[in-house]
């Protein structure tokens, strides 16, 4: 009989049930949670109970323990997760089943969040860290550095460079052949068509987006 694996979230909030289900999905047991401070510890939210705090964690012996972590602001997350693999921890790539992943892509084995179907295209290349919200399409040949958030029904479409951390709000659209780069820290508001590049740490939004100002 094979052992179900065991995984433990980091992160409580909105999001929690639907990385609950994408680690069920991906044939994991949820032991529990873990909150970034002590304010919830003893509390069960939505049926899983939370353990402790991001400082009890990283104080035990974590080494080779399963983890998600599904906190919303990337630079955290990116911190965090160089703590636990400091430790041992393991930190698996989470693939939804209704997700498409062409066999032409490369999607990094660390941390990597895909939830339900979303779509990587051939010569996509997935970095550590990033977080795919359902129905997100990746174009081909585009690149999502470490830890890029795209939220649901983003579409970024293909030779696109996507820097570390950016953010692709939901239902937003960047256009083959007009984009080339989404420089670092860049945000996308929902529901933008963007048409050129958007230089680092800059919000744009709208049809076509516009930049709004520095972030």
């Amino acid at each position: 009989m094979v052992k179900t694996k065991e995984i433990f979230l980091l992160g409580v909030g909105h999001g929690t049930p639907l990385f609950i289900e994408l680690a069920e999905a991906c044939g994991y047991r949820v032991v529990g949670l873990y909150h970034y401070n002590d304010e919830r510890t003893g509390e069960v939210d939505h049926g899983f109970p939370i353990l402790g705090s991001f400082n009890n964690l990283l104080n035990s012996n974590i080494k080779g323990r399963n983890f998600a972590l599904t906190m919303g602001n990337m630079k955290i997350k990116a911190v965090i997760s160089n703590l636990l693999l400091n430790l041992g921890a393991l930190i698996p790539t989470l693939i939804h089943p209704t997700a498409i992943i062409s066999r032409f892509a490369k999607v990094s084995n660390c941390g990597v969040l895909i939830t339900s179907y979303c779509e990587v295209h051939s010569d996509a290349e997935i970095m550590d860290g990033c977080v795919l919200w359902p129905q997100v399409i990746i174009g081909h040949d585009t690149k999502l550095s470490e830890y890029t958030f795209c939220g649901p029904k983003s579409y970024v479409g293909a030779y696109i460079n996507v820097e570390r951390f950016a953010f692709i709000g939901q239902c937003s659209v960047s256009i083959s052949g007009k984009v080339c780069n989404i420089g670092e820290s860049a945000i996308i508001g929902a529901g933008s068509v963007v048409t050129k590049s958007v230089p680092p740490k800059t919000i744009v939004k709208g049809n076509p987006a516009r930049i709004l100002n520095k972030n």
